[in-house]
């Protein structure tokens, strides 16, 4: 009787056994297979394509360019700021600008490189390099360092009024590269020597009046040109120490008022010249009533408009009258050889 009872539970455990062999295969078998999806799953991940040997991460291949541009193009359209795009951020090589916006300080050149920003074939250093005029000795390295990342068919830009009246800048820029795209933002220089002084009197409160800097020796009648608010102002001057070393054609001369009155008209232009897309229209601006200039409209996903910041659109002291007439002489004659040499009439009074 117990060896019947033995028996017994031996076959049984032999069953249970044999029951348990097939789900440690099967459960093998499952973990291989899944071993085996997550493996070529990682490897159907969509991957950028670069050539061997570029420089600065390679150069995107194939479609890969194509895409990017696309959807580039579509956070255009929809106002998406393209700097907060990080996924593009290593992609593309650095390179030294093909155009720079070179002149003039406050001619509306930060309101420029703005709009030019919303168009997904440009980018663009934020800040002034100042590489040409007072950063010169640092080296090409470190100016091509400074530069964003671009992709195929995209420009790359930067923007330092300061050159425009550097008398060096010219020669080093043309040492660079002589193709360079030169673009000059102009405006009243009467406007713009009150619109230098007030933000100079915004830092320096304790700051001479207008007419005491604008004459020389306390004099009615002459102007001193070594300040440099006066002195910015006489462009055909600055201007032929460019054209020494730049044709005509490498320019192109933005108005200052027109910036203002009609953004989209002068944005078009500037995109031409630059041979791009005119994807930035007016359907990107408004006009603030406040500041006193166009803004772009509410990027999607924001809360507000892009606005340029404080320092833009300060109230001007009042100058008496008979100083802006006497300016206004002043600069007349400059204004007229300006307009000769750049065939281009500004209307400035």
């Amino acid at each position: 009787m117990g060896c019947s009872r033995w028996r017994a539970a031996l076959n049984f455990g032999h069953l249970k056994a044999q029951s348990r062999l097939p789900v440690f295969l099967t459960m093998i078998l499952l973990f291989t297979y899944l071993c085996y999806c997550l493996s070529s799953r990682c490897d159907a991940l969509p991957r950028p394509v670069f050539s061997s040997g570029a420089p600065e991460g390679g150069r995107l291949l194939g479609s890969a360019v194509p895409l990017l541009r696309h959807r580039l193009a579509d956070s255009a359209g929809g106002m998406r700021p393209l700097d907060n795009i990080s996924i593009f951020n290593n992609f593309g090589s650095k390179k030294f600008p093909q155009a720079i916006i070179i002149g003039v300080k406050k001619g509306g050149t930060r309101a420029l490189l703005e709009f030019l920003r919303v168009h997904p074939d440009v980018r663009a250093v934020g800040t002034e390099p100042h590489f040409f005029d007072r950063c010169y000795d640092k080296g090409l390295g470190w100016y091509r360092s400074l530069m964003p990342r671009t992709l195929e068919g995209q420009i790359t830009m930067e923007k330092t009024p300061s050159y425009f009246i550097t008398k060096e800048a010219p020669r080093r820029v043309h040492a660079l590269s002589r193709h360079t795209k030169l673009i000059v933002v102009v405006r009243d220089p009467v406007t713009r020597a009150i619109s230098d002084y007030t933000q100079t009197l915004s830092k320096s409160p304790g700051l001479p009046s207008f007419q005491n800097l604008a004459f020389r020796n306390d004099s009615a009648t002459l102007i001193d040109t070594s300040w440099s608010a006066v002195r910015i102002g006489i462009y055909a001057k600055h201007l032929e120490n460019w054209l020494r070393y730049f044709p005509l054609s490498r320019f192109l001369f933005v108005s200052g008022e027109r910036l203002v009155t009609d953004p989209a008209g002068e944005m078009g232009r500037v995109q031409d010249f630059l041979g791009l897309k005119r994807v930035v229209t007016d359907k990107h601006f408004y006009f603030n009533q406040t500041k006193g200039f166009p803004c772009l409209k509410k990027p999607e996903g924001s809360s507000r408009p892009r606005c340029l910041g404080k320092s833009k659109g300060r109230p001007h002291p009042q100058i008496p009258t008979e100083v802006l007439l006497r300016l206004r002489d002043f600069y007349r004659p400059f204004n007229l050889k300006f307009y000769q040499m750049t065939g281009q009439d500004f209307g400035w009074s």
